[in-house]
């Protein structure tokens, strides 16, 4: 797909809407949900694969995507400019079926006034969606070291936080407040000593800014909650992460609700019961990753709704 001349290659195509659809049987019917749209190439292929009764619902936070949304002309389509988190706001049980892809769009990326990164000088903003909210040039003006570093390391599992946190400072107090991705990049690169072979000293530190100020991880969670209401049983969850922050809460998420649970103060009364059932963890292909080397770090993992207790 593409957003102008920036080109965005998407992970798991086929798998992922096969995932999704898989139970819907070969004209599948019902409403599903592309929870995050991007550059639509989910959207697009789920569509083609839809029967003439089947609706698809997308959500996007970023005007971008919104905005090569409006290029899909087909009636049984719609989206919405809001985060996932507003799966909420649907019907409960009115989903076959929600596909959530947590990566970021290359075109996202790779468009310098997005601020995303370190590979790009530009304005140090990251906000998904441009229009409100606070970008990290903004809150790095103002915030303390501690808060600094503890953002870093927990979203970043960054070893060198503190350091980092502490360089963010002394440059704000000597130099004014940071404004570009080159000027970030480079004071990281004095901060941290040493570095895994062929990743940029920056890399962890861009995504937890990034992660942070756009509240990935609670709207992650907001989310997956809001699928087990939304979903009809029989319905799919397929969701696609691609650090290992995101996978951790989705597959803690779904070992969670893929068991019976028991009420110790009430040891005789029956269970409540499993709400999903795991179907499968899948990662790329050797060929898609010689492809598209930006997908050796996705896994997928599906699971199903059971009738709803």
């Amino acid at each position: 797909m593409t957003s102008g001349t920036l080109q965005h290659t998407t992970v798991l195509l086929d798998e992922a809407v096969d995932a999704l659809l898989g139970g819907a049987g070969p004209q599948p019917a019902g409403t599903f949900v592309d929870a995050t749209f991007g550059r639509g190439g989910h959207s697009r292929l789920i569509l083609m694969r839809l029967g003439p009764d089947g609706r698809l619902v997308a959500f996007d936070k970023d005007p971008e995507a919104i905005a090569e949304a409006t290029r899909i002309t087909d009636a049984r389509f719609s989206i919405r400019h809001e985060g996932f988190r507003h799966l909420a706001d649907l019907p409960a049980g009115s989903a076959a079926g929600v596909l959530m892809d947590l990566g970021v769009s290359s075109p996202q990326i790779d468009s310098p006034l997005r601020g995303f990164s370190f590979r790009f000088d530009g304005p140090l903003d990251m906000r998904m969606d441009t229009t409100r909210g606070t970008s990290v040039a903004e809150w790095l003006a103002t915030a303390e070291v501690g808060q600094i570093a503890e953002v870093i390391r927990d979203y970043g599992e960054e070893r060198f936080a503190g350091p980092i946190a502490k360089a963010i400072v002394a440059w704000r107090e000597e130099r004014g407040p940071l404004a570009t991705t080159a000027e970030l990049a480079d004071l990281v690169a004095g901060a941290v000593k040493t570095r895994e072979a062929g990743q940029n000293p920056a890399t962890r530190t861009f995504q937890a800014l990034r992660i942070f100020i756009n509240a990935e991880l609670e709207e992650l969670q907001q989310a997956l909650e809001a699928s087990l209401s939304v979903l009809a049983p029989g319905g799919r969850l397929v969701v696609i992460s691609f650090h290992s922050l995101e996978d951790r809460i989705v597959k803690q998420f779904i070992a969670k609700h893929s068991k019976e649970v028991y009420d110790r103060r009430a040891p005789f009364a029956a269970p409540q019961a499993m709400k999903l059932v795991a179907l499968d963890r899948i990662k790329p292909s050797a060929a898609e990753v010689a492809g598209n080397p930006r997908s050796r770090s996705a896994i997928m993992r599906v699971a199903e709704r059971t009738a709803v207790a």
